[in-house]
């Protein structure tokens, strides 16, 4: 009977050890995504472009009020440093997107409302070339034509990765210079590199996200 509780006691000790380590991981785990997810979301400033429909007719619409608005806003912020300064920028030209935007809807034949917002908006993972981005809420600039039910389109404003070409899979040095700037050494790293020790951080990112990726269409 001794040695039955003993036995007894050791193992209550026992789970009780591995609850505690559990309990430790997790909290650090969380910490960490917290604490990244946190410096990357705040060194970025996105442009975040929905879709009157997803018919044809609205999809190509929608691209052709992206590329008037990405041509714009590169001529606005090629020389800019900072994610405060092109928001501050973007903020004092909403005018002229929404103009823009409008001007591009009518030489197409349609007459789409065009609501333009910066604000915190939720992102899904998307990847830029070599770049990858975790879920989570960021700051942009959102465009919506008409009803805004159809299919979104994002990209980065600052640092400027809209102009990557996607299917090279490579970023500009210059953009990604800047984006090592805007971020942390141990974000960067995370976002860039396909090292399996880094991808499994980058799942840490994505798993304590809460559902970012369902929220947001593709």
């Amino acid at each position: 009977m001794n040695i039955f509780l003993k036995k007894f006691s050791k193992l209550k000790i026992f789970l009780l050890f591995f609850i505690l380590l559990c309990i430790y991981t997790f909290v650090c785990a969380y910490s960490y995504a917290t604490t990244l997810s946190s410096d990357i979301s705040n060194s970025l400033f996105r442009l975040h472009v929905i879709a009157a429909s997803d018919s044809i007719e609205d999809q190509n619409l929608k691209y052709l009020v992206r590329d008037a608005i990405i041509s714009y806003m590169n001529e606005l912020l090629q020389s800019t440093s900072t994610k405060e300064e092109a928001i501050e920028i973007a903020s004092s030209h909403l005018n002229d997107f929404k103009q823009i935007a409008e001007q591009v809807i009518s030489e197409n034949g349609f007459d789409y409302s065009v609501n333009l917002e910066i604000g915190n908006f939720s992102f899904p993972t998307k990847t830029y070339g070599d770049i990858s981005l975790p879920a989570g809420y960021y700051d942009a600039l959102q465009i919506k034509i008409g009803e805004a039910e159809g299919q979104n389109w994002w990209c980065v404003l600052f640092p400027p990765l809209c102009f990557v070409d996607v299917s090279s899979g490579i970023v500009p040095e210059e953009s990604k210079e800047v984006m090592k700037e805007s971020i942390s050494s141990e974000g960067y790293s995370v976002i860039s590199e396909t090292d399996s020790s880094i991808q499994f951080k980058f799942k840490i990112l994505e798993l304590f996200n809460f559902g970012n990726t369902q929220t947001a269409k593709k």
